[in-house]
């Protein structure tokens, strides 16, 4: 699967792209591949392709809320039983995308932006926030059976 991640250069926070691209049976969304954007555009507002986005939102904030384990990350060493600790990114945005595919197709897919509140603003996420988000996001990616 092609899921694109990108941190943002001048600002804490991130844009991930993931393309649809198996047949997702339970959401009705059979057909992915389509020759024209506009042909994108029918499956992004039909009622299969809403439920997903409203799952991927519901699991996407349950990542946020109780993030994967990593072995390197410094939150391991400080273990917080009250469940106090603020989330590491805030969910600015989740929607449907467009996708360019292979031999001028179009795809159906999700756009993600993740914002570290944490970080100094006008600073570019850390490599630990990175891995983090690329690790929320394969967990996304697996829940929802998306590959």
């Amino acid at each position: 699967m092609s899921i694109h991640i990108s941190p943002d250069a001048k600002r804490p926070s991130a844009t991930i792209e993931i393309p649809l691209e198996n047949p997702l049976p339970d959401y009705d969304l059979l057909q992915l591949e389509q020759p024209t954007p506009r042909d994108v555009d029918a499956v992004l507002v039909s009622q299969g392709f809403r439920d997903l986005v409203d799952d991927a939102r519901g699991v996407l904030l349950d990542l946020l809320a109780h993030p994967p384990f990593q072995h390197d990350s410094p939150e391991n060493a400080n273990l917080d039983f009250t469940h106090s600790a603020p989330l590491p990114f805030e969910l600015t945005q989740l929607t449907g995308a467009i996708c360019p595919g292979d031999d001028e197709s179009y795809r159906p897919g999700l756009w993600i932006v993740l914002h570290d509140p944490h970080a100094k603003p006008g600073s570019p996420l850390t490599a630990f926030a990175q891995e983090r988000i690329a690790t929320i996001v394969d967990q996304l990616v697996k829940r929802l059976q998306l590959a």
